[in-house]
């Protein structure tokens, strides 16, 4: 009887399970059939689009570099023929100059002829007077005049740097991958666009005790150095706390600090016109400046070299040079008309690159933020946002810029930080966070905006991107 029973549960437990059964695969195959299904479906219809589209797109990349070669071609004819102006207009002053001295030439020429006649007028003649009176000329035509030779002007062409062609022409952006969940980049980190916040946030202050603060750079995320009007360069950390402090080797402020890709600061001393190093705790000069020049502010680029505004000890002009390690390799100081970029004088000018290698300085005297690109030509100048809020006139300080090629200007008389776009337009003020004298500015590796408070001689670190 109990063996009937255990059978009888055996039959029951196996007709469910197999109802059970039943039931999973009717949902598999509902899953499948539609959701799962028609989902790979749509992932294949929209690889093969993709595909299908791929020549097309890979065409249009192809003929827009080709109407940027036609643009350069236009550009070197229009070079090429501004040239030839030049050396047409220098043929017209080499004519001149010739002419002259031929004209010269042949007035004395004829004063030489009609002498001779003279003489032998006076050779023929029986009169006394005449010849008593002869006064010899041979005296006056013997000093010849000078040879003239006026040399030709050479075109002496600049070799072409193939490397540097290809980076002027224009940038491949790298090939990535996207999925819903994350962004693959082959050749450079997700630099996703990051909108500005509503209202810039203030995440913490550091008190630096300087009497006035003039610059900050970021060594990392937690750690920061910072300098003023002392011979001291301090290290904080994001907690405040004071981890290190150097002195300058002339015992005077620094101009301005910054640092390099390895983590090493640098500094600038205008006492003795130099750029220096400090590595493993020792201090090494990296650039002297000649006599006739002392150095301003700094920048590190995202080639490693080092831009350095400067100005002449005379205090009449200002220039921003590029040096790969101390060696020059460009001046920007004029634009295409032979005008100054900067104003001629000793004031605070800072710099920075963009990420689009545009080098940007703030000129305080001028009122003018000028950015010129890697060359060196002038793209945009920026004298400040019309406000109703705003009473003081535009004196831009401190210059920095970030992941997104935003460019945040100080202003200290307005208490507050222009945020520009790449192209000189203005997009917001950051004003919200009690700064009083804004100074130097730079970015952390999160692109949080930290700023020096000049008189308060504080470090406010600024949330303002999303």
């Amino acid at each position: 009887m109990a063996s009937e029973q255990h059978k009888g549960h055996n039959f029951v437990d196996v007709t469910e399970n197999y109802k059970t059964m039943k039931d999973n695969i009717k949902k598999d195959t509902e899953g499948l059939e539609n959701h799962i299904s028609p989902t790979y479906e749509e992932i294949e219809l929209d690889i093969e689009t993709q595909l299908a589209n791929l020549d097309g797109g890979y065409k249009k990349l192809t003929t827009t570099m080709s109407k940027q070669g036609e643009q350069w071609h236009r550009e070197i004819d229009i070079v090429i023929n501004k040239m030839k102006t030049e050396i047409n207009e220098i043929k017209v002053k080499h004519r001149d100059i010739l002419k002259k001295h031929l004209n010269e030439i042949k007035q004395t020429q004829s004063l030489i002829k009609q002498t001779i006649q003279a003489i032998r007028i006076i050779e023929k003649s029986t009169e006394v007077s005449s010849t008593i009176e002869y006064s010899s000329k041979v005296r006056e035509f013997s000093k010849l005049p000078p040879k003239v030779k006026v040399t030709m002007p050479t075109f002496i062409p600049k070799p072409i740097d193939r490397e540097k062609l290809y980076i002027l022409f224009g940038e491949i952006s790298p090939l990535s991958t996207a999925t819903e969940d994350n962004v693959l980049s082959l050749n450079q980190p997700n630099t996703s666009v990051r909108e500005l916040l509503d209202e810039p946030k203030l995440v913490t202050t550091i008190q630096t005790g300087y009497k006035n603060l003039c610059s900050v750079t970021c060594l990392n995320e937690d750690r920061i150095w910072t300098s003023g009007l002392t011979n001291d360069i301090k290290c904080f950390n994001i907690k405040c706390s004071l981890l290190q402090a150097i002195k300058t080797k002339s015992e005077e402020s620094p101009n301005d600090i910054t640092v390099n890709s390895d983590g090493e600061l640098l500094y600038c001393d205008g006492t003795d016109g130099t750029v220096n190093i400090v590595k493993n705790g020792q201090t090494k000069m990296l650039i002297t400046l000649p006599e006739e020049w002392a150095p301003n502010q700094l920048c590190v680029t995202s080639t490693g070299d080092l831009l350095v505004t400067m100005f002449s000890v005379d205090k009449t002009q200002s220039k921003a040079v590029r040096y790969s390690g101390s060696t020059e390799k460009q001046t920007v100081q004029f634009d295409d008309n032979g005008q100054p970029l900067y104003s001629g004088n000793d004031a605070v000018k800072y710099i920075t690159e963009n990420r689009n290698r545009d080098i940007c300085v703030a000129d305080w005297v001028a009122g003018v933020e000028v950015v010129v690109n890697q060359d060196g030509k002038l793209r945009w100048r920026y004298t400040g946002h019309p406000s109703a809020i705003k009473n003081e006139p535009f004196e831009p300080w401190g210059v920095t810029t970030d992941r997104q090629s935003h460019i945040l200007t100080a202003d200290g008389d307005n208490d507050c930080i222009h945020i520009l776009d790449q192209n000189g337009q203005f997009l917001r003020y950051i004003d919200n966070c009690d700064l009083k004298g804004p100074t130097g500015l730079c970015v952390d590796n999160n692109d949080n905006l930290l700023v020096c408070e000049y008189y308060k001689s504080n470090v406010k670190k600024i949330k303002y991107l999303k």
